[in-house]
């Protein structure tokens, strides 16, 4: 699958340092959490998603990293970043090994079918 993105020849010189570099520090750290973590949830405050993967995850025991940023009116930008980077248009983002497996109702499909387990281990 090839997600479709303006590529860059479509992009006037004098702004591609500033779309490369839109909000990098969020996702550098989102980066490092992913690549030190076997799983990283992605989410805000207010909502209930990702308060019901990091319950779901705690209810199978297994150990995850979870990163935070901000409410529906704060630091929403700092998230379009995410959305932009990852293509997943919502929160929480979950990661397992590395891959994104998409937001909660992905994360209990995994669980219920067996396969995050598999995907852990």
């Amino acid at each position: 699958m090839s997600r479709q993105t303006l590529d860059e020849t479509h992009l006037h010189p004098a702004i591609r340092d500033k779309i490369a570099g839109y909000q990098g520090d969020i996702l550098a750290e989102v980066r490092a959490a992913v690549a030190a973590n076997p799983v990283v949830v992605v989410g805000m405050t207010q909502n209930p998603y990702p308060k019901r993967a990091r319950a779901l995850l705690d209810g199978q025991n297994i150990g995850y990293k979870y990163l935070e940023y901000g409410s529906y009116f704060k630091d929403w930008k700092r998230r379009l970043a995410l959305k932009m980077w990852s293509g997943w248009p919502t929160l929480p983002m979950i990661f397992v090994k590395g891959t994104l497996v998409g937001g909660f109702d992905d994360l209990k499909r995994l669980a219920d079918s067996g396969e995050l387990k598999r995907l852990l281990d």
